[in-house]
Formats: C-alpha cells, structure tokens, sequence
C-alpha cells in the first residue's frame, strides 16, 4: 500500500526514516563494484537540490532563471571535459522566451555513448495549485525541475572523480514545462530544439530523469520508453531489482510525454524516461503546485535513482 501523509513535521520525518531503511539494503550490495559507484551520495544531491531552490522559481525569464543557469554552467564547468549551451527562443501566448540547454560531454573519445537528460526549467504557473488565487503564480519546482539535475549534478562529480567507460553527455534541457495542459507537444521545447540541431554524434541511448525526488518515491516502467527501448528498460529495472531498490516498480505505469519522446521521435534516440509522476492521493498531488518544495523531497529517493545509474554506467563493457 502506498504511505498517505500531509505537511506536518512529524509524518515527514517518519516516511525519510522509512525511506533511508529501504535504502540501506541497496548500498550494502555494492561491494565488488567500482568505488566511484559505491560513493555516489543522496545527501549530496540533495544538497544540489536545495541550492537550486535557493533561487527561487526558475522559470524562463526570471531572476532565478538566471542566476540557476550560471551556477549549472560554472558547476558543470568543475566537472565536465567540455560544457556547451545551445540558446534558442520559444513564443508562448505570443511572450518571446530566450531559452538555453546546457551540455556537459565526458570521455567523448569513447565509440560508445549515452546522453542522461532532465530539464532544469521550472513551471511559470501553478496551474494544479489548490488555492485558486496563487494558480498564476511560479512554483519552486523542487521535484520537478531540481530533482532531475541534482541526481545528474551528483554522477557528473563522480564521472569527474572516476571517468566513465564510455562517452557520457548530460544535458540539461530547458523549457519542458511551457506547455498547456492537452497539448504534449507545447511541453519538451528543449528537448525538441536539441534532437533538431544535434551537436555531435547521435547517442546510442537515452535516460532522462523527472520528478525523481518525491520523499514516496514509485517508479513504475514508463510505456513509452518501454514502446522506445525495451532493452534498456529491462536492463534497469533488473539492476534496480538486483540492488534491491524498492522505489522500482517491475510494471507499466502511465505513458507520459516527457522530454524523452521528442529525443525518439525527431532524432531516433531510443530514450527511457525514469520518472514517478503518480501521487498517492489529491491531498500530497504536489505536481504544479505551491507544495514542491524541499520538505517533500528526501535525499535517500534520489540516491536509488543516482545508485541504480551510477551502477548501470560505470559497469558498462565495451570493445574500445
């Protein structure tokens, strides 16, 4: 059964006790693989988590829009062989948006490369919001927006510490949540511009992360990326049973448009979108609301997501 909780303090703290214990078993796995697997932190993406929302909202346009995007760059700048940024401009309701994807490439020498993906805008509008007087007003987007970039922010200090063995590029896609409700295709704006204007040779595979901090942390198998990459799914989703990581459901959940659909249909990068976008029940729905904040986002769901690709990655064999 899945846990029902409100704000207070108290149930907070219970379901991050109960999270960190079901995460435990996870780490203990570990012990034969690489060290830079094993040292992958929730506590530390927890902390890129919070630093992004220290910003405050960053909606296209905004103060913290743009001061999140100078710390992506300056952070990924630390960690990445090569940082690149592709700006593009977007018009929504007839508003002119200045966006940018941020790019950071590893081994590049590699023949073998995978592209990890989340978007680091956040929603201009609380649209879900239950108070219909903050609706048109800009959400922190602690899950959906920082969730996703913290856990990436996370494995690109790994990949700087212990390189890969295969060519990685994280991008941080902008404008995924300028969409109206019923129309998909207005969401994934960076993602869409990227798989048009490729900037390198295109990846073999795909993982984009969203939504993958909520402290009652459910990953089922998105349809569309099992429609997309079976294999890929497969492969995770075993790892994730493997490790004994209980927020990866074995079973089909909602298809969802997600920046990982323009990546497969505009650029034939078979994605896979790991995402947990189901809420218990109308009363914790956080999702496009004023509710998305860090106090509902727990350091030990991220570190699963961050353990299980961390994994994934750094035991990845190759003919180079």
């Amino acid at each position: 059964m899945r846990l029902k909780f409100r704000d207070e303090l108290f149930e907070s703290s219970i379901l991050r006790i109960i999270a960190l214990i079901v995460y435990l078993p996870a780490m203990m796995t570990l012990g034969g693989c690489k060290s830079a697997v094993s040292e992958f932190s929730g506590d530390n993406s927890f902390q890129f988590l919070e630093k992004q929302c220290s910003f405050g909202p960053r909606n296209p346009g905004s103060e913290g829009y743009k001061s999140c995007r100078n710390y992506l760059i300056e952070t990924l700048g630390d960690f990445a062989d090569t940082v690149l940024t592709q700006s593009f401009q977007v018009i929504v309701d007839k508003d002119s948006f200045d966006l940018v994807n941020i790019i950071a490439r590893f081994q590049q020498e590699s023949n073998h490369h995978i592209l990890l993906g989340a978007h680091w805008d956040t929603r201009p509008w609380a649209d879900k919001d239950l108070n219909p007087e903050l609706r048109q007003d800009p959400i922190l987007g602690a899950n959906d927006g920082a969730s996703g970039v913290a856990v990436l922010l996370e494995l690109a200090r790994l990949f700087h510490k212990s390189a890969p063995p295969i060519a990685v590029t994280i991008v941080f896609f902008d404008g995924e949540d300028l969409g109206k409700e019923g129309e998909p295709k207005s969401y994934a704006r960076g993602s869409s511009y990227f798989a048009e204007n490729l900037p390198f040779p295109t990846p073999e595979n795909a993982i984009i992360l969203d939504m993958v901090g909520d402290i009652d942390l459910n990953i089922p198998i998105e349809r569309n990326s099992y429609r997309q990459n079976p294999e890929l799914v497969k492969a995770l989703w075993k790892q994730a049973e493997t490790l004994r990581l209980p927020a990866f459901k074995n079973w089909l959940g909602y298809a969802v448009y997600d920046d990982h659909v323009p990546l497969w249909e505009k650029a034939r990068i078979p994605a896979v979108d790991i995402i947990d976008f189901e809420y218990p029940n109308r009363s914790v729905n956080y999702w496009h609301t004023h509710r998305d904040v860090p106090e509902n986002c727990s350091p030990a769901s991220l570190g699963q997501v961050g353990i299980l690709l961390a994994h994934y990655i750094y035991n990845l064999e190759t003919n180079d």
